[in-house]
Order: C-alpha cells, then structure tokens, then sequence
C-alpha cells in the first residue's frame, strides 16, 4: 500500500539557518512518530512543510487524494470573534454533537471550565489552547499532527489524551505525528520516534526510552570512530614532524593523509551542561503555613492550610488547573500576602522563585543578553571551579551571536534558559519552580534534571512533566479542596485517586453551550451559599428536544475531595507528627542507600573469602532491621496522622 504522505529531498533556508538539506521520509497508517531535537532546529518547520502550510525551497511533499491532515500549531488560527462553543465544535447544532459520545467527552475533558458563550478573543492562552485541541480532535483526520498538545494541560488531562489518541483510529490505521517535551507521553503514545538535528530527521525504533538508549549506543559507536581518528591524526602529524629527512620518503602520501585527517575535524559539539552553584548555608527552619486562609474573587484556595517545610526536602504539588497550585508558591515566596493566617520564613532562607510567566525578565526585556548578565556577579564557583556567568550561558546552549541579542528578541526557550540562569545565579538555598520544563527541549529537560537531581537545598516543583517530578522530588502531594494531601504512591496513586473520585464526582456533559449550563449552576450556588465546582447534566430525548437536568448529592452539593484528617489532634501536635514524619522518610531513603551501596560491594568481594562474604551479608541484615523498623514508625506516624 502507497504511504499515506510522501516527502523527497524537502529543503529549508531562513535567513540565518538553513534548517533542512535533503531530507526524504514517509507517513504511512499505523504510524505513531514522535518528534524530538533541540529547540530552534526545525521541529515546528516540519510538521507546517507536510502538512501543506509551508512551502520548502526545494523538494515537494505528496499525499494521497483521499487523505485529510490536522495540524495544532502552537499559534492557533481561532477566529476571535467566534464564540467559544462554535468554535469547538465546528458550528454543528447542539443536538447532533451532543449525540456524539466521544465529542461529548472531548468537550467535558477539555473545555468544562470555559463559558462556552465567551468570544474566543476574552479567553486565556490556555483556554484558547484547550478550545484549538477540542476542534481538532473533534475533526476527522487521517493524519493527525500535533505539536506541543500538552502545554496547559494538567496531569489527568494529559493521561487522558494518551489514552485518546491510542485508541483514536483501529489498530494499522490512521497515523499521529507529535511534538511535546514530555517524555512520558512520547513513551506511553509513540512507537517510533523522529530526532531532527543538523538539517536531517534520523528515525529510531520504538518509544522515547527506546530512542534514548538507541542515541546513546550511536553516540558511543561516533566517539570510538573519532577516537581511532585523533589518534591516526597524531600519528600522522607526529611523522610530519619528525624532521626533513623522515619527510624525504613518502612525503605526498603522508602529507596528503594528514591534510585529509585535519579537513574533517568535526565542529565543537554544542553540548548542553550545567552543575551545582555554591549554595548559602540553609537552618533548620524553612517555610512554615499556619491557619493560612486564601481567597480569590469567589473561590477559597487555601482553608485553615497548615504545612511545614524542612531543610533538604524535595516537594511536588500536583493538582488540577485552578487547584491554586501557582498560588501556593507565591505565598511561598513573599510575593503574596495569605488573606488570614501566617506564612513563616526561615531567617537564613535564600529564596529564588521562577515563575511559569516568565515575569522575571518583563523588566530586562529591552535589555541585552550580556547587560542583563552584568548585573549579576562576575563568575562563580561550580563544583569548586571559578566559572564566569557568560561560560554559564555558554553551557546552557546559548551560542555566542545570541549573547549581543535583546531579551525581547530571544525564543521561548532561549527565554527560559535565561531565566533559569538568572535564578540559579541567586545562589539561594530555596527555590521554588512553576512548570519549568515548559519550553524546553528533552535534551535541555534532561540537563535540567541532572542539575535538580544533585541540588542540595530545599525545592518545591510545580510541574505535569511525570518524568521531571519522580526524578527530582522525594515526597509528591496532591492540592484538594484547599488542602495537601501526601502521595506516597507519588503521580500513580494522583491519577488513580483523580480515577477513583471521577466515578464518584458529577461529571460535566454539555447538551447545550456552556454559558447556559453554568449559569444556572451560579444561581444555585448562590442561593445554597455553597461553591460547586463540578456538575452533571443527563441527556435524555423528548418529543424532539433537549432536556438539561442538573444532578446533585444528597446535600444538594457536588461532592469534593476531602483529605483525611485526624481532628483529635490540635495544629501544634499535626505538626510535630509531619516533622516526624518528614525526619524518618529521609532516614528511610538514606538507609536504601546504604543497603544498595553494601550490595554494591558484596559484588565485589572475591567469591572464595567466605570469611569476607559472610561479614558483608551480616552488614546488610543489620541495615536492613534498621530499615524495617524505620518502615514500622513511619507507619504509626501515618495512622496517628490519617486515623
């Protein structure tokens, strides 16, 4: 069978890059292609060249007649003066769509929290976001190309589009093309991926994982060719200058081998590489909630929040959108004050925030690169080594004609590296990260990570990157209903709570546009005095016509989320219980360790030492008793906490 779509010998030239030379590939049913490489190397550019939206300089794309491409960019092409609910659905008449059981989810999924009567012009980013992803999904495609279909997407929202799109077309059916910089979904929903670099595509078998240890096997098979290469270089180079007589026999055919040798010499590899900065020595006390109360507008974030924060702890906060989660961090942070209650901060806290918005550089915009660098110190140490700020960029993957270039000018994810610099820079012994990942590539994430991952201070992750929070964080908790509530099965145990409350809390299905529906649940509202989040609506079908009912529990409210509380113990003993707690999770961890490190070294005990091997085993028994019985009290600790 003729694949579905065809590109032979595509080209591409900005003005300052030339992004492809040559490049040939095919789409054919079944496929499920992952797209990954740096940022500003083509990704985007490809997927508008076979999707028909741009023109290459050379080569030409073909599909079959009969088949139909989606493409999400980045930009969506909305049309502002469109309501939100036509624009999703493509102007169809309610009726017909609402008929529809997988329109009617990718509806509730997607779009339950916007009023579906709203010009797409008054909706957020996101919202505007979430409407351009309903309308393609929605559509019927046989190719369907996305690119970056996860940002403003939360945890369950994301697990749920995985799951959408794996089971969108019948198996050998149907092709998907994706770009996101998150690497669990690229696993979970690709088969193969697509790694753009240098002006080629280079195709790799199977899931992100797959491509990852595929990368890493080319890489090691390169640098042996380049080390065989070096060193017949110097020996050549060596006999070139061993004098005029050793030259005297032979010289042409050594001197043009040389020549040869030095002509290839590959360009520097612009690798991306960043380690621990010198941190200001943190105390015992960090960040402390006590009572805190937030409320905004009409809707209460926080309720009577308490929560402790210890030297050396790694936190993630999950939750859904809105859940108050970019709140809580900026309570965290000072930059705002909690409507009743009190937020304590260690006196020796150094506290750096790197916000989702970018805000940091909003007032260095018309700044350059290196001006904003200026304002910082000159150099700092790293791993012990004098580093000045500009070699920091350099590391970042910041080349040098982008060092002279205005803030303004710089791209998402150029901004973002700078802004993660900038924080770093601070040398705090604190820092708080709002979706960091965001704008990244995967091989900028995965230098992120190997950074967090040896960071010694104290961090709480806001993030629905599921890769980037079970690297980096020890301890995952869950913001419900204006609470924290700790997730020892970290992201699994979220999503299969979020799974198991879904079956419990009413769900949204839309007969009509959203505005009507969520009106109506302001009025009731108002008159019970009880905020509803979530409401349900039945279709049933009457002598021709719609009928909208809204469903409630038996208190006439939606039924919430509440966190397991003990109420018998007052806020001083919860929290001296959480102290506890905390202290023995880290004993637990530091305890793994050293079991793994002598098995570690059991391994390397000569077989026949039975003396040896029998005091190495008894090592590890004795670990491991002490292991249980930190595992025994944090289990006490849990239940005096829970019961």
């Amino acid at each position: 069978m003729a694949p579905l779509l065809f590109a032979k010998d595509l080209a591409l030239v900005f003005p300052t890059k030339r992004i492809f030379c040559a490049v040939t590939l095919s789409v054919d049913n079944g496929n499920r292609i992952g797209i990954v490489g740096k940022n500003g190397d083509g990704k985007s550019s490809l997927l508008r060249l076979l999707s028909g939206n741009l023109v290459p300089d050379a080569g030409e794309v073909t599909k079959r007649s009969d088949v139909t491409v989606g493409l999400l960019s980045q930009a969506d092409s909305l049309d502002p003066e469109l309501v939100a609910i036509t624009a999703a659905t493509g102007g169809g008449q309610p009726h017909k769509w609402a008929a529809e059981r997988r329109t009617r989810e990718i509806i509730e999924v997607l779009c339950a929290d916007i009023d579906g009567e709203a010009l797409v012009k008054e909706l957020s980013g996101g919202q505007r976001r979430r409407v351009d992803l309903a309308r393609l999904l929605i559509g019927s495609w046989d190719i369907l190309m996305l690119d970056e279909p996860t940002n403003h997407l939360d945890i369950q929202t994301i697990t749920w589009l995985a799951e959408h799109l794996k089971t969108r077309w019948p198996e050998g059916m149907g092709a998907l093309l994706v770009i996101t910089h998150d690497r669990w979904f690229l696993d979970e929903v690709c088969t193969s991926m697509w790694e753009v670099h240098d002006g080629r595509v280079s195709p790799f078998e199977g899931g992100y994982s797959a491509y990852i240890l595929q990368r890493v096997e080319r890489d090691r098979l390169l640098a042996l060719a380049e080390d065989k290469r070096q060193n017949l270089m110097r020996k050549e180079l060596a006999w070139l200058s061993r004098g005029a007589r050793a030259r005297a026999t032979k010289p042409k055919f050594h001197v043009r081998i040389a020549q040869e040798l030095i002509a290839n010499e590959p360009p520097p590899r612009n690798t991306l590489e960043l380690r621990r900065t010198s941190m200001s020595r943190l105390g015992k006390q960090v960040i402390e909630f006590v009572g805190v109360t937030e409320i905004l507008g009409e809707k209460t974030l926080l309720q009577k929040f308490d929560f402790l924060i210890g030297p050396g702890d790694r936190i993630a906060i999950l939750g859904s959108n809105g859940s108050g989660k970019t709140t809580l961090l900026r309570l965290m942070s000072g930059e705002l004050s909690p409507t009743s209650g009190q937020v304590k901060i260690g006196q020796t806290v150094k506290l750096a925030y790197m916000s989702q918005q970018l805000s940091e550089l909003s007032d260095v915009a018309g700044w350059r690169v290196l001006e904003v660098l200026k304002t910082h110190k000159q150099g700092y140490v790293i791993d012990g080594k004098y580093v000045s700020s500009t070699e920091m960029l350099k590391r970042l993957g910041f080349e040098r004609e982008y060092l002279t270039a205005r803030v303004k000018d710089l791209s998402g994810g150029q901004k973002r590296r700078l802004q993660l610099l900038l924080t770093l820079l601070q040398e705090p012994n604190v820092m708080l990260l709002d979706e960091p990942g965001n704008d990244f590539d995967t091989d900028m994430l995965t230098v992120l990570e190997d950074l967090l991952d040896t960071w010694p201070g104290t961090l709480v992750l806001v993030s629905h990157d599921r890769y980037l929070v079970e690297r980096v964080t020890d301890m995952q908790y869950a913001l419900i209903e204006g609470q924290l509530r700790h997730l020892p099965g970290g992201v699994d145990e979220y999503l299969e709570m979020v799974k198991e409350t879904g079956a419990q809390l009413p769900r949204l299905c839309y007969s009509r546009p959203f505005a009507e529906a969520q009106g109506k649940l302001r009025k009731e509202s108002s008159r019970t005095n009880t905020q509803r989040s979530f409401a349900e609506f039945s279709l049933s079908f009457s002598e021709g016509s719609w009928i909208t009912n809204a469903a409630q529990n038996d208190t006439g409210t939606c039924r919430s989320v509440t966190p397991v509380q003990n109420s018998s113990l007052s806020a001083a003993e919860t929290r001296e219980l959480k102290k506890q707690l905390f202290s023995t999770e880290r004993k637990m961890n530091n305890m793994e360790e050293q079991i793994e490190r002598q098995k570690a070294a059991l391994h390397a005990v000569d077989p026949a030492d039975y003396l040896a091997l029998i005091e190495a085993q008894a090592k590890i028994d004795e670990l491991q008793a002490k292991l249980t019985e930190l595992e025994t009290t944090w289990l006490n600790l849990s239940e005096k906490l829970e019961t």
